[in-house]
């Protein structure tokens, strides 16, 4: 990081001797020409550490004043001298207002220079309260303020140091010296620390808690007697927040604002960047939004860690053990958050998952909505990671190690099962067809008599466990009004695994419906798809179609339809292993042909075997009529 340091003030303030004594180390007595040159210290000098810093001498002359303008639009940071009552005075009536009708918005350094021609060292606390404070008070740009001396080499690095800290670790975002507050925003940013750090969630940070908190940021471990006196001077100021159970979330902001007071605003600072805070007090995009590259027709689901960390969460805030989370305790989960994901509410969650007899979100319903969410929007599961507090066990890897890229899906009516556990369908079908009465039952609700019409798509999200007990995500999504734009949109449907043609088995119209959007969307046709005819409880009719379904399916080269009821549960749990097993292996969509996959090799079987007894045969005979002529 560079620094560009300006220092400004009237002449004979001694800024030139401030320059040459911070970079000789010592004062010079030598005449020091008007204007010194542009000077670099590189970040291995004296108290600058990982900063370079290039400092400029200016002039208050007025025919250099182009030039000091210059100089101070281009500047991060300046150090603003004065030496006696006049040159203070033109710092409120002369420089600050000059600095602002610049346009000019950096952090202004108040250094009061020649403390060696005090009369005694006991005024400088009167002068800091006199002179300095009434500055900062009416100037918000004033970072901070310091008395030195060139000649006697006091505070020269540190009025420097004061300098590199106002860029790299402002007070401005952090306090409002003011209010004598800390600001929302640092708040905000500080209470998501410390719900991060409360690993068990009894709103305290314990000394095993301070410990792991001490080695995230400082990268060393506190003593028994430093934590002892943290404790006390948070008691001292808040009483019952720190005690034997350790600090809370009161106390621990009033810590942070004892930093802010106390000019130790670099330690507050440093906490926040241990946690992937950016300068302007929002969590870094690159934390939030890490490098992730999916693959043309490649799915995204997460990896063990990430459901390992996604349940264990789940546990750590289902406090009545009732295996649901309340409203209360969604709450309290997505604190750190900006609230619930966009998604989430666009999928009218909770409805959309599995929750318990008393409306809660279940663990099952909790995973499978994250399941649906990192193969819809990756980018959105990856920032609520970072919000939470994921960390991947490599330190190397970032909060994308939590996903995992399946392989690129392949639709050929050949194509191999590809190793996904997420899949996605598109229910179409007419109105009262029984589709809602599908995803009701897909997530375990009750049979509903009454219709409702579907306006808004609507989607169902649950886990489905195949022969073998391997289990896998299934999202279905009922389309609703936007079925004809979903449908005239090949990329839209680039995104389900599989299309499901819904029907009523007991109204003639019903399957009409299916026919006029296959022949008004040909490209239908190429999609893997299963037949469902519903409501199999009532009296079965005939479709008013040029096809029954049964021959239109096998036309089509797809299976004939499933006859399921909502009102059978035997056979809408079979129907769901069904539809996730077509679309994990969408090839099994397709009838095979007499060209296509086994089909064909059976064939070519038969042929050979039927050659094969006929060449026999033929030997055969040829041996028995040669022995024959022999006699």
């Amino acid at each position: 990081m560079t620094i560009r340091l300006c220092v400004c003030g009237d002449e004979g303030t001694g800024k030139s001797s401030l320059i040459t004594s911070l970079v000789k180390d010592s004062f010079v007595t030598s005449r020091i020409q008007p204007i010194l040159p542009q000077i670099t210290i590189p970040p291995t000098f004296g108290s600058f550490d990982d900063v370079t810093t290039t400092i400029v001498d200016t002039s208050a002359a007025p025919q250099e004043r182009e030039t000091l303008n210059s100089e101070i639009r281009k500047s991060n940071v300046i150090l603003l001298v004065y030496s006696d009552h006049y040159s203070y005075e033109r710092v409120g009536l002369f420089w600050l207002p000059h600095f602002r009708s610049l346009g000019v918005n950096v952090p202004v350094v108040l250094c009061a220079n020649k403390l060696d021609l005090l009369a005694g060292e006991d005024s400088t606390p009167q002068i800091v309260e006199d002179e300095m404070l009434p500055l900062m008070t009416e100037f918000k740009e004033i970072d901070s303020c310091i008395r030195a001396s060139a000649r006697e080499h006091r505070n020269v690095n540190e009025a420097f140091f004061l300098c590199q800290k106002a860029v790299t670790h402002p007070i401005a975002p952090l306090y409002d010296s003011k209010d004598s507050n800390l600001k929302p925003a640092a708040v905000t940013a500080l209470k998501r620390i410390f719900y991060l750090m409360d690993r068990d969630q009894d709103g305290w940070l314990s000394d095993a808690e301070m410990q792991d908190f001490q080695q995230k940021c400082f990268k060393k471990m506190l003593s028994p007697e430093d934590l002892s006196h943290i404790k006390k001077t948070v008691s001292g100021s808040l009483a019952g927040s720190a005690g034997d159970k350790g600090i809370d979330q009161k106390g621990f902001l009033l810590l942070n604002k004892l930093y802010a007071e106390k000019g130790r605003h670099e330690t507050i600072w440093i906490i926040l960047r241990a946690f992937n805070y950016s300068d302007s007090l929002s969590l870094k995009e690159s934390f939030l939004h890490p490098k992730l590259e999916i693959p043309a027709h490649a799915s995204t689901e997460l990896s063990p860690s990430g459901y390992q960390f996604l349940f264990d969460l789940f546990l750590l805030f289902d406090k009545d053990n009732d295996g649901g989370l309340n409203n209360a305790e969604l709450a309290a989960l997505f604190a750190p958050t900006p609230g619930l994901p966009a998604t989430w509410l666009e999928s009218s969650f909770p409805l959309c998952t599995v929750r318990n007899d008393a409306g809660h979100v279940t663990l099952q319903g909790w995973l499978a909505q994250w399941s649906m969410t990192t193969f819809t929007s990756p980018k959105t599961t990856l920032e609520y990671l970072a919000y939470f507090g994921f960390e991947p066990t490599d330190t190397r890897l970032s909060t994308a190690s939590a996903l995992k890229i399946t392989k690129p899906r392949k639709r050929t009516k050949r194509s191999t099962k590809p190793d996904r556990n997420v899949v996605q369908a598109y229910i179409i079908g007419s109105s009262g067809c029984g589709k809602s009465s599908l995803l009701d039952a897909f997530l375990s609700r009750p049979f509903n008599s009454i219709y409702h019409p579907t306006i808004n798509s609507r989607t169902a999200v649950n886990s489905v466990e195949l022969p073998g007990g391997k289990q896998c995500y299934l999202i279905l999504t009922e389309l609703g009004q936007l079925e004809p734009a979903v449908l005239d949109n090949p990329s839209r449907l680039e995104a389900a695994d599989l299309i499901i043609y819904t029907y009523d088995s007991s109204d003639p119209d019903s399957f009409n419906h299916i026919v006029a959007q296959r022949t008004k969307y040909p490209h239908l046709a190429s999609l893997p798809a299963l037949f469902i005819a519903c409501k199999a409880d009532q009296d079965k009719t005939n479709q008013r179609t040029p096809l029954q379904p049964d021959a239109y399916a096998t036309e089509a080269g797809l299976y004939q339809p499933l006859h399921v009821s909502a009102t059978w549960s035997h056979s809408v749990s079979e129907l769901f292993v069904r539809v996730a097993e077509v679309a994990l292996n969408p090839s099994s969509a397709f009838v095979k042909s007499d060209n296509d996959g086994n089909g064909s090799g059976t064939d070519r079987m038969g042929i050979w075997l039927a050659v094969g007894a006929f060449i026999a045969a033929g030997a055969a005979f040829v041996g028995i009529w040669k022995r024959m002529s022999d006699k």
